[in-house]
C-alpha cells in the first residue's frame, strides 16, 4: 500500500514513517513545505513531495503525483498557546489543508482513505460526568486550536456524508516521546534537566500548572493505532486514542527529576500557564480497541526515560557543535 504522510517532518510524522517502514507492507511518501526530510535516516526510504496545503493547486499536484491508497493527514498548527496568539492562522492551517485534500479527491475521483487526525482538545471543557471521555462526549473546545480541529473533524464528516469520501477521524489524547518539540510539557521538562546537568543553565526547572491530570500515551503506540485504523477503521467514524489512565503533571515531573543527576529547584512561571486549563482528562478508547485490538505497549516510565535520553544526547550534540 502507498501511504502519504502530510507533515512528514513533524514529531508524529517521523515516528509514523518509521513504523510503516518497519511493517514492510507500505510504500511511504511524505508531504512537506520543506524540500528536505528532517530525519536523515528516512532519506532514501521515504519519497518526499513538496507542497503547501494552503495552496489548493499545489495540493492537487502533489496528490495527483503520488496517488496514495491512504493519506495520514498530520500537517497543521499543533500548539495550543500559539493558537491564542494567532487564532486566524491556526484556523486556516488546520482547516484549509484538509479541505484542499478532500476537494482533490473529489475532482480526480481518487478512492483514497484519509485519516483525519484531530485532538482531544476538541472535547475541551470536561465535566466530571463526562469522564472517561468517549467519542459521544460533547465538543466544547476551550482554545482556538481545539476549535480548529473540531472544525476539521466536522468538515471531514460533512464530506463523508455529502460525497462519500473514505474518511476516518481520529482524536489522540496527549502523546509524548523522543523528538517532540520543547514547547510541549514533557519535552520542556527534559530539555531543562539536560541543560542543568551540563551546567548550561541554573539548577531551576520552570513549570506551569502541575496539578492538571492528563492521559499520556507514547507516540510510538499512537502511530501504531493510526496504522491499524488505516486498515480496519470504519469510514465516517471517529476514534479516540489514549491510555485510559490520568497522571498528574507533577508526577511526570517527579519521574523525570528522579533520573536527574544534580539537585534542582522547581519554580512556577506564570507565563507557562494557559488562559484556561481543564483539570482532569481521561480517555475512553474502547471503540478503537474493539475495532482493531490496539493496546499500548510502552509504560510511562519507559517513555519518560527515552525522552530524557533523547534530550541529553541532543543538548550534548548542540554544545559540541557550538564549541566546534
Amino acid at each position: 500500500m502507498r501511504a502519504l504522510i502530510t507533515g512528514i517532518n513533524g514529531f508524529v510524522g517521523g515516528h509514523l514513517a518509521e513504523y510503516l517502514l518497519a511493517d514492510g507492507r507500505w510504500e511511504v511518501w511524505g508531504l512537506s513545505r520543506s524540500p528536505h526530510l528532517t530525519l536523515p535516516h528516512l532519506i532514501g526510504k521515504v519519497e518526499l513531495v513538496q507542497a503547501d496545503l494552503a495552496d489548493a493547486e499545489a495540493t492537487m499536484r502533489a496528490l495527483v503525483r503520488v496517488r496514495p491508497n491512504v493519506i495520514f493527514h498530520l500537517a497543521g498548527q499543533p500548539f495550543v498557546p500559539e493558537s491564542f496568539r494567532d487564532p486566524a492562522g491556526t484556523l486556516a492551517a488546520n482547516t484549509l489543508g484538509a479541505l484542499h485534500i478532500f476537494l482533490t479527491l473529489i475532482e480526480y475521483r481518487m478512492a483514497t482513505r484519509v485519516l483525519v487526525i484531530g485532538t482531544n482538545e476538541e472535547y475541551g471543557k470536561i465535566d466530571p460526568d463526562d469522564l472517561p471521555i468517549d467519542e459521544d462526549t460533547p465538543l466544547r473546545p476551550t482554545s482556538p486550536y481545539g476549535v480548529s480541529k473540531a472544525a476539521q473533524s466536522l468538515l471531514a464528516l460533512q464530506y463523508y456524508y455529502s460525497h462519500g469520501l473514505d474518511l476516518v477521524r481520529v482524536r489522540p489524547f496527549t502523546h509524548i516521546g523522543p523528538r517532540q518539540n520543547e514547547r510541549f510539557v514533557t519535552a520542556a521538562f527534559a530539555r531543562q534537566i539536560a541543560r542543568i546537568e551540563l551546567g548550561l543553565q541554573p539548577p531551576v526547572v520552570q513549570v506551569g500548572n502541575l496539578s492538571a491530570q492528563r492521559d499520556f500515551t507514547d507516540v510510538r503506540d499512537v502511530v501504531a493505532a493510526y496504522a491499524l485504523l488505516a486498515e480496519y477503521g470504519e469510514s465516517g467514524m471517529v476514534y479516540n486514542v489514549g491510555s485510559g489512565r490520568a497522571v498528574m503533571i507533577r508526577e511526570v515531573l517527579d519521574m523525570l527529576l528522579a533520573e536527574c543527576t544534580v539537585p534542582v529547584e522547581v519554580r512556577l512561571n506564570p507565563e507557562l500557564m494557559r488562559p484556561i486549563d481543564v483539570p482532569l482528562v481521561v480517555c475512553d478508547a474502547s471503540r478503537l480497541r474493539m475495532r482493531t485490538g490496539w493496546q499500548p505497549h510502552y509504560t510511562l516510565a519507559e517513555t519518560l526515560h527515552d525522552i530524557l535520553t533523547y534530550w541529553r544526547e541532543r543538548v550534548r550534540t548542540e554544545v559540541t557543535t557550538t564549541t566546534g
